[in-house]
């Protein structure tokens, strides 16, 4: 299936809810409105359930309940609720997907989208953008086994999703990979442009024209996911090392795996909103 088809497949792309698309519009402004954010959440009952289940989860060890929205995202803030909606947006729009074991791949994007806002720290990049485009980078996969499941089964059984040669071969197969699918997909939802680009960009963050540094990052992050879902031992980290992306960034390998997210917390309670 060509790409255009298959980003135009009924059914490949879920729809994104009404709420959770004027949520991601109002945080996407340069100077957000927490008020706005706190009355468009409560217009949401299964939404308005899930915010207030975190902010009185254990992470953040409120001293009293917190009983409204409004408190919830004053105490959450903006990346915390941001990252939330998102999570609670993925968790009902993909379940059930033939070939893919989705607790792993959620476990994995919690993963990828800690070390983004931690390698994003680093290099002084928007947080909040980078554990998005982190937890949302490899939507491509999805989408491309529910448009088509037939067509993915060779590729699998060549290639597991979470492998490091895995858009190589969906490459090899489409002549395009889960990267350009979910920019695709990230587009028709209204994300910024420069998270669309990154999402385009990550598989050659600095190749030809390219030269993008969130797309480098999410590589970098992807990487070091990958690699520990595989177990990899210190000479296949060495080995398979993206060195050339790590120079552009000013990063080497120590400097990534010694780079430890802080908010393990925060993506093990995030990860139940994701069911």
């Amino acid at each position: 299936m060509q790409l255009e088809a298959l980003l135009n497949f009924p059914g490949a792309l879920p729809t994104m809810p009404r709420s959770v698309s004027d949520l991601l519009a109002e945080m996407n402004k340069e100077d957000p409105d927490p008020k706005k954010i706190g009355h468009l959440i409560a217009q949401d009952p299964a939404l308005t359930t899930r915010v207030l289940r975190l902010s009185n989860s254990a992470f953040f060890r409120v001293s009293r309940k917190i009983g409204n929205v409004e408190e919830a995202v004053a105490m959450l803030g903006l990346t915390h609720v941001r990252s939330l909606v998102m999570a609670a947006a993925l968790g009902a729009s993909f379940k059930n997907i033939p070939g893919i074991d989705l607790k792993q791949f959620w476990r994995y994007s919690l993963r990828v989208a800690d070390i983004s806002r931690s390698l994003a720290g680093v290099l002084r990049q928007n947080e909040g953008n980078a554990f998005t485009a982190g937890l949302i980078h490899a939507i491509g996969i999805l989408v491309m086994h529910i448009a088509m499941p037939d067509e993915m089964v060779p590729v699998d059984m060549g290639t597991s999703p979470l492998d490091l040669q895995r858009a190589a071969a969906e490459r090899n197969y489409f002549g395009y990979t889960y990267a350009e699918v979910g920019a695709g997909m990230a587009e028709k939802w209204h994300f910024p442009p420069e998270m669309v680009s990154a999402l385009a960009n990550q598989i050659e963050p600095f190749e030809g024209e390219a030269y993008d540094r969130l797309g480098g990052l999410l590589h970098l992050a992807s990487w070091r996911a990958r690699a520990e879902e595989i177990q990899l031992d210190a000479s296949g980290l060495v080995a398979t090392f993206p060195d050339m992306i790590g120079l552009t960034l000013g990063l080497d390998l120590d400097s990534v795996l010694e780079k430890d997210p802080t908010e393990w917390s925060f993506s093990q309670a995030l990860g139940a909103f994701i069911d």
